[in-house]
């Protein structure tokens, strides 16, 4: 993936380095939330308040530096999230970024509660605001099985994103009240499937289009997607829970299996138009 030479002004939010305060409520584990199949790039924007609440609270609000990171890391977020957004201008009208992109480090708080890196990148509708903490993309790799290539990486903010995006025309809201009125938590989680592949398929979106918003600056290459795919397929959850228990339900599914998420995100990147996106439809 090319993006070194890309235009900065991600809206970047630096906190790294403030801690992350002191927690009530106990922590919680990488595996535990595997198991709970809430590890895959983050929460349900619709669960976040909830999770938050149930883990961990945190004091004081926190305000990190704002502008653009000197380190690799962090100018990789800038940019890319950059590059999205402008991206999205050109797809949603009216389209307004998220307010912040925040980097930190194990915990923070939030408009959507305590957050903590255990609980992967996640966008809070509260503050529409994306986090995250940068030490996934390592936990990503080594312990999901995940690519580690700049491309998986792109993928998980455009995904990240793409729940701001469907804050932004309410299909979260839509997707709340469904889930109140649904007479099942299987009937409840479908809908949350859904979110979750539409957030996948824009991700798609987003990499067909990087390239034109950016004069090639930052572009998807050849062999991207792939790797792409190969993440997608890891952080399936039925990839998850069977690597967890070894059993698959399902009726938990939140997120989608291995091969509904690689499908959302190869049929965006192939169309490039979020008209396409509709997995809500059947529903």
């Amino acid at each position: 993936m090319r993006w070194q030479g890309g235009q900065r002004g991600g809206g970047i939010e630096d906190r790294r380095g403030m801690g992350g305060g002191a927690v009530t409520g106990g922590g919680i584990g990488v595996l535990v939330l595997a198991a709970i199949g809430y590890f895959v790039f983050g929460i349900d924007p619709n669960t976040t308040q909830q999770v938050a609440s149930t883990f961990g609270q945190a004091g004081a609000s926190q305000e990190g530096r704002q502008g653009t990171p000197e380190d690799q890391a962090g100018l990789f977020v800038d940019i890319v999230g950059r590059n999205i957004n402008d991206v999205w201008a050109t797809k949603l009208s009216g389209y307004r970024p998220p307010d912040n992109i925040v980097l930190y480090e194990q915990g923070t708080s939030t408009g959507c509660g305590y957050g903590q890196a255990a609980m992967g990148p996640f966008y809070c509708p509260a503050d529409r605001q994306v986090y995250l903490d940068l030490s996934f993309w390592q936990e990503m790799e080594t312990q999901l099985g995940a690519s580690g290539a700049d491309f998986a990486r792109a993928y998980v903010l455009a995904h990240e994103i793409g729940h701001h995006v469907q804050t932004l025309t309410g299909a979260s809201d839509q997707v709340r009240q469904a889930q109140q009125r649904a007479s099942s938590e299987g009937e409840a989680n479908r809908y949350s499937v859904a979110l979750e592949l539409q957030a996948d398929c824009y991700a798609g979106v987003w990499a067909a289009n990087a390239a034109a918003v950016s004069g090639g600056e930052v572009a998807v290459e050849q062999g991207d997607i792939d790797e792409g795919l190969r993440t997608a397929s890891a952080i399936g959850d039925d990839t998850l829970q069977r690597r967890s228990s070894g059993q698959v339900s399902p009726e938990s599914f939140t997120h989608g299996t291995s091969a509904e998420r690689q499908e959302w995100l190869l049929r965006g990147y192939q169309s490039g138009d979020p008209a396409v996106c509709d997995t809500f439809r059947g529903l």
